[in-house]
């Protein structure tokens, strides 16, 4: 294992992996810990700002590009933003089944199945765990090919 690769990714993948790993720690804690202390809603803000950080960094990372500069992850994280917003005013409104559900939920489709896709070949994290640097590589090949699209616009 080895963190070189996430250094050397492009300026918000560092932001968003730390993000997300920190929003995992803390929501594990919050999973075990018991609820509706004051403990648990200082650790639910912290959480809440960290997805907030995860959700909205997503949008400033085109690795994938599917459709144009978005992918299937930015409709992920819109879904973030929104369901965030409504597990606060659930649990403001004392709807402490409807928060936990919300909340529950957010932390295994936002940071358990999307981040296990991170850990895939040719995604930063993955080379993060394996010392390979496909990532780059990958990043590297886009850039030539864009490089040739350019030049080929420009040709008569």
């Amino acid at each position: 294992m080895s963190l070189s690769p996430l250094w050397a990714a492009p300026a918000p993948i560092p932001l968003h992996a730390l993000a997300a790993l920190a929003a995992f720690a803390l929501g594990a804690l919050q999973l075990a810990l018991p609820k509706g202390t004051a403990r648990h809603r200082v650790m639910g803000w912290a959480w809440v700002g960290l997805m907030a950080v995860v959700a909205l960094s997503s949008f400033a990372i085109s690795e994938i590009g599917t459709f144009g500069y978005f992918s299937a992850i930015h409709v992920l994280s819109v879904v973030t933003l929104i369901s965030l917003t409504q597990g606060v005013a659930q649990a403001r409104r004392h709807r402490a089944r409807l928060h936990g559900a919300t909340m529950g939920w957010l932390f295994v489709g936002a940071l358990l199945i999307a981040g296990a896709f991170t850990f895939t070949p040719y995604r930063v994290m993955n080379d993060v765990v394996t010392g390979r640097d496909l990532a780059a590589q990958a990043r590297a090949h886009r850039a030539e090919d864009r490089a040739e699209d350019r030049a080929g616009d420009r040709a008569p």
